[in-house]
């Protein structure tokens, strides 16, 4: 995900600054400002004697273990923390664990000291850009996203060797607004949201852990915000408006009025976003609409059932590939699955297979698998496991055995022809053979094999592929990437990116009908799934699944909850009959006023 360019500050009255940035932890802080100057650590950079060499790798791997002991006492410091941040926060931590303990990281640079004669310090920062520039070109905000977890151990190691402590924020008053360049995970693991009300940086987008930790305690926060960072001095009073992306300095009066206003209709709505979890999604005319949850990573799993998900509809199985040499094998997979299938405790999960181009996979697979001139286009999800079969053997065989702790079903991505299904099903079928000859539990029937419908081919061949599958899941981000050509990631076009363009919405409504024509199930599982403005469109349209991240859960059962479904399917013949994109906005927006 690339930060968009800062802003010019908006100047509101004398002395009043407002400054725009990403708001990635919705909610509404006031307080004073107190400057966290966390920074890189500065690191020598030398050669080492030969006869010192065996001296600096022992030197390295002391750090490693004052490190690991480091991660130790913060995770039991972190369960003082409210449930969902101390979860959050040990996923993190453990992972963290894991990168100090034998890991590529450690690994390369062992071998840095030993073949390049660096100095730990230098050889550390060596690594880390090696890995991370993997990381960057990944087509995937959250995964790309995880190059910072690599920084942080690497940079943790660094404070070791060089004697750096971190910055303590157990001594701030209450109602502090942290403002910093950039906040580490271990910076974040220090703030009491007991003081701290907010939190202002630089750097940072919405899938960095000081975007997720933030929400986990929130704590409303605005990244992305480098002019902010520049203007704000310690001490001045401070707005942070997370939802909407704005910071206010030395706010007026009149200003302060309003924003807290803004604090207690927030602190009402959150109130009754709670009380949503006990309720049925049901329309307002009796019409049940199951909502499930996507899940990145198995620490998500608490928040999808505290949210009341009735399912995961698309666990992504990228994260078991991620920050590693080798590929993991089945037992490794089975084992993840497993814990994720259990936890859902007898709740569908829908499994999809690995959706991450070869170039990306290169060390682990052999360099048969070139990098493409484009990997948006190249060899990537389906294509690849059927052009690696090793690689999807393995992923097949622990869903299969995943199958036997709850119900599951097998998702394809980058489905293009229904021959693609018809292989991976073949392949499923030998699979599940080869598991019963080595005595190993598994269903007596093949879990459901359905298509992802993110490519304009599928969707307009999606009567045939709906013949193929047992059911479709409609990913709308890439459909409307690849329908229009258009990058949302780069911001010189990510303003022409509109799922409500005639040609993505036609798309999607003939891959639904042909699935309800077929009788399979079909669902939405694209960011529009879980914004409450395209939710009478999509059951308008005949959609009864959506699934979408788990905080947005609430939000979009109330508005089930007060949507007539056939109101919303009138509404959905009329903007379909449409052909210019500002009218389909128009009706959309104005079905709320209109069915009241």
């Amino acid at each position: 995900m690339k930060t968009r360019e800062p802003r010019q500050p908006r100047r509101a009255r004398a002395g009043e600054q407002v400054f725009e940035g990403l708001g990635v932890a919705p909610g509404v802080a006031i307080g004073v400002a107190h400057r966290s100057e966390t920074g890189v650590v500065a690191v020598p950079e030398y050669e080492v004697a030969a006869d010192r060499i065996e001296a600096e790798k022992q030197r390295f791997v002391e750090a490693v273990a004052r490190s690991q002991k480091q991660l130790a006492k913060l995770k039991t410091k972190s369960r003082a923390l409210s449930a969902d941040a101390a979860e959050e926060l040990g996923y993190l931590l453990d992972a963290h664990a894991q990168m100090l303990a034998g890991s590529r990281l450690v690994r390369g640079v062992l071998n840095r000291i030993e073949s390049q004669r660096q100095n730990a310090e230098a050889a550390i920062r060596g690594v880390i850009a090696e890995i991370t520039e993997g990381f960057a070109q990944i087509d995937d905000a959250y995964l790309s996203a995880r190059q910072a977890d690599v920084r942080d151990v690497g940079e943790r190691v660094i404070r070791q060797l060089t004697k750096t402590p971190y910055q303590a924020f157990s001594q701030l008053p209450e109602g502090t607004i942290v403002v910093s360049e950039e906040l580490s995970p271990a910076d974040t693991a220090l703030l009491d949201p007991k003081r701290i009300a907010g939190i202002v940086t630089a750097l940072g987008g919405a899938e960095s852990h000081t975007a997720i930790m933030a929400r986990s305690l929130g704590l409303p926060a605005v990244l992305g915000a480098p002019e902010a960072l520049r203007a704000i001095k310690g001490g001045e009073t401070v707005v942070v408006d997370g939802g909407e992306g704005r910071v206010v300095v030395a706010p007026r009066a009149a200003t302060l009025g309003r924003y807290k206003k803004r604090q207690a209709a927030w602190a009402k709505e959150l109130a009754k976003l709670a009380g949503m979890k006990g309720l049925a999604s049901v329309t307002r005319d009796g019409h049940p609409i199951a909502l499930h949850a996507n899940l990145e990573l198995p620490r998500d799993l608490p928040g999808a059932v505290e949210a009341g998900a009735l399912g995961i509809g698309l666990l992504r199985t990228e994260f078991q590939f991620m920050n590693r040499d080798d590929l993991p094998d089945e037992d490794e997979q089975y084992e993840t699955l497993k814990t994720i299938v259990e936890g859902m405790a007898g709740r569908p999960v829908t499994i999809r297979t690995l959706d991450v181009g070869g170039e990306k996979l290169a060390r682990a697979l052999g360099p048969e698998i070139g990098e493409p001139a484009n990997p948006a286009l190249g060899l990537r999800g389906v294509r690849l496991g059927l052009a690696q079969p090793r690689l999807l053997e393995a992923q097949l065989a622990a869903i299969l055995r995943a199958a036997v702790h709850g119900p599951v079903r097998i998702l394809l991505p980058m489905v293009a022809t229904v021959g693609e299904v018809r292989r991976v099903r073949a392949m499923a079928e030998q699979v599940a053979k080869r598991l019963k000859r080595r005595g190993l539990s598994i269903g007596d029937a093949l879990p459901p094999i359905g298509v992802m419908i993110e490519v304009p081919g599928a969707a307009l061949s999606a009567d045939a592929l709906a013949l193929a599958a047992e059911f479709f899941a409609i990913g709308t981000n890439d459909l409307t990437m690849y329908t229009l050509a258009i990058d949302r990631a780069d911001d010189q076009v990510a303003t022409l990116y509109n799922p409500l363009h005639p040609a993505v919405l036609r798309l999607l409504q003939f891959s639904i009908e042909a699935a309800l024509r077929a009788h399979i199930p079909v669902s939405v599982c694209g960011e529009i799934a879980g914004d409450p403005r395209y939710i009478p469109l999509l059951l308008g349209l005949g959609v009864r699944e959506l699934s979408m991240a788990p905080p947005k859960l609430p939000r979009v059962k109330r508005r089930v909850r007060h949507l007539n479904l056939l109101s919303a399917t009138q509404r959905a013949r009329a903007i379909m009959e449409q052909w210019d994109e500002q009218r389909i906005s128009e009706l959309l927006d104005s079905f709320d006023s209109e069915q009241a």
